[in-house]
């Protein structure tokens, strides 16, 4: 069969040298992943193959050292497996070994490797049963995905047309897989994982991240700072999103228990100097743990916003059971409005305006009276990006909390150098943890849990 000509221009062009063979690597085992597209390097698709790969091959205790993306480009492919295979023990590609001419996975491999690509007969028959048991013609083209860098191994794809490769290049063993994320991880699954547990000896990487509100990373940093040093184990990183502080820990281990054990002793440290700071661990959120506190003491809330739109009702209704301690939700945006659901008087809004203190008292107090629950949170405040004055700038945001006892307000200046939609989430998210506080507190000073 006559090589498409894309694969023989390539062919010719290829540096003719031996590849060294890969060592075999027991311990500490380096991968780096390598994600090829035009779609991913122009932002239209987002990489999810490379966190997949990464959290499985933390489960087998190999480091990913770096996820790269690369163009269907030929050069740049090239350039990056050069790269990738003198520092890696494993190089894991995805994407690219589709039979269109910008899929060029299987060209560039071939070109670090220096060798030829050559037909699998076998490959090519495979192919073109995937078609004609799906009553279609086979499109010449998709010859080229029966083709493979000499020297190198053949991974059957049952999820697709595209086989994988595994080939040894530089000091690095090269898998190339399917971008379809499908197609991908079953052979990962099958062919990959299997390989690379039996060289791991046995280690694992385990990893949690502490969710924390409250304090900004720089503060949260400090107390930390001696379990942040880049040459201990368990390694420890902060990330800030949205107000939450993230804590990293990833611990490795000759084992899983030993993994475990130190990943579980890093973690009880951290939460002994954050305290009330941490609120939950890896997904959960600040509405989760005010959930949790609200049914552990079998208590009610409802809500009065303003300014937070409902963001604060809507975090607490998307936890499943929500309807165990959530009664009512109220947004009350116009003056108007504040008057009839909420009782407030007309002197008191025209006395101190809506964004002040009183005005937020008196909706916590009203939304707690009006519900008929335990507790009541209410927000009003100047979400921008117009509307701000000197005295009451954009940012200002006024939180009531209402309990048996009265109402009590904070006052917050978020800063107007967050937008309008960053104020609104940054509100709500210290209405709840307001709540979160006083239900932990609640909980510290009767000694237990229930009501």
């Amino acid at each position: 069969m006559v090589l498409p000509r894309a694969a023989d221009v390539v062919n010719r062009r290829l540096p003719r040298f031996q590849a060294d063979r890969s060592r075999s690597i027991v311990k500490g085992m380096e991968a780096i992943l390598l994600s090829i597209g035009n779609e991913l390097t122009c932002g239209q698709t987002v990489d999810t193959n490379a966190a997949w790969l990464s959290r499985r091959l933390a489960e087998a205790g190999v480091r990913v050292l770096l996820q790269v993306t690369a163009p269907d480009d030929l050069e740049p492919i090239r350039a990056e497996l050069d790269r990738a295979c003198a520092r890696a023990d494993v190089v894991l590609i995805t994407g690219g070994l589709g039979p269109t001419e910008d899929d060029l996975t299987r060209q560039a491999l071939a070109a670090a490797m220096g060798r030829p690509l050559v037909l699998s007969p076998f490959h090519a028959e495979q192919i073109r049963r995937f078609f004609s048991t799906r009553n279609l013609s086979m499109p010449e083209a998709n010859v080229v995905q029966a083709m493979f860098p000499e020297g190198s191994t053949p991974i059957d794809n049952t999820a697709g047309t595209a086989p994988g490769i595994r080939a040894t290049c530089g000091r690095a063993t090269v898998f190339a897989m399917p971008g379809v994320p499908r197609e991908m991880k079953v052979m990962f699954d099958r062919d990959v994982m299997p390989w690379i547990r039996a060289r791991a000896g046995g280690a694992a990487i385990l990893s949690r991240t502490l969710n924390c509100f409250g304090e900004g990373e720089s503060a949260i940093g400090e107390r930390i700072g001696d379990l942040m040093r880049r040459d201990r184990n368990p390694l420890v990183g902060t990330t800030a999103s949205r107000g939450v502080i993230g804590i990293r820990v990833h611990a490795r281990g000759e084992s899983p228990a030993e993994a475990a054990g130190r990943l579980e002793r890093t973690c009880a440290e951290i939460r002994a100097r954050l305290g009330d700071l941490v609120f939950g661990e890896d997904q959960a959120t600040l509405a989760h743990a005010v959930a949790a506190l609200l049914i552990e003491q079998r208590l009610t809330v409802a809500t009065a916003e303003s300014c937070t739109g409902g963001l604060i009702a809507k975090s607490l209704t998307d936890v499943p059971g929500s309807s165990a301690y959530f009664i009512e939700g109220l947004i009350c945006y116009a003056n108007a409005a504040k008057t009839r659901l909420l009782g407030l008087a007309p002197e008191l809004l025209a006395a101190h305006g809506a964004v002040s203190p009183q005005v937020a008292e008196a909706m916590a107090a009203g939304c707690r009276q009006r519900g008929g629950t335990d507790l009541a949170v209410s927000t009003t405040g100047i979400a921008g990006p117009t509307g701000g004055t000197e005295t009451r700038p954009v940012g200002l945001v006024y939180i009531g909390l209402a309990d048996g006892a009265g109402a009590v307000v904070t006052e917050h200046r978020l800063g107007s150098f967050l937008d309008r939609e960053e104020i609104r989430d940054r509100a709500a998210k210290i209405a709840l943890n307001r709540l979160r506080l006083w239900l932990l507190a609640r909980r510290a000073d009767r000694g237990g849990g229930s009501r």
